[in-house]
């Protein structure tokens, strides 16, 4: 049964109020909040609009995103309780605005790209601290 109040993901306006109401949460958060403040700081409206672009390139097929997703996130002071905070936080938004397939997918995606930054960020910890002892 639809829920009237959940629409689908098929436009480039969806797509900015699933960002824009993620980011909110994010910035409000106790534990991802500070870490996205001090790394992104007064650059919010350009980190959005690549935002936009790297999840209508992925959900809705229109190539408008290019670059490495994963290289800004490879020195973060982050771990596995930071990736799970964030998926809930996606999982949520996605699940109060949303249903439908694209939904379940972005739903998919996020867990899969947080699964293999946190196994990348790992790696590249251990060889750090390999390479020091």
């Amino acid at each position: 049964m639809r829920d009237s109040n959940k629409a689908e993901i098929i436009t480039l306006e969806d797509i900015k109020l699933l960002v824009d109401s993620f980011y909110a949460k994010v910035r409000k958060d106790e534990m991802l909040g500070p870490i996205f403040e001090g790394i992104i700081s007064d650059r919010w409206p350009a980190h959005l609009d690549k935002m936009y672009r790297f999840w209508q390139t992925i959900l809705l097929e229109e190539r408008s995103y290019q670059g490495s997703p994963f290289a800004p996130h490879a020195q973060l002071p982050i771990a596995g309780p930071h990736f799970d905070r964030w998926l809930f936080l996606f999982t949520q938004t996605v699940d109060e605005n949303f249903e439908g397939l694209i939904a379940e997918e972005a739903k998919w995606r996020a867990e899969k790209m947080a699964e293999m930054f946190r196994f990348k960020i790992d790696y590249f910890k251990n060889q750090s601290s390999q390479a020091l002892s």
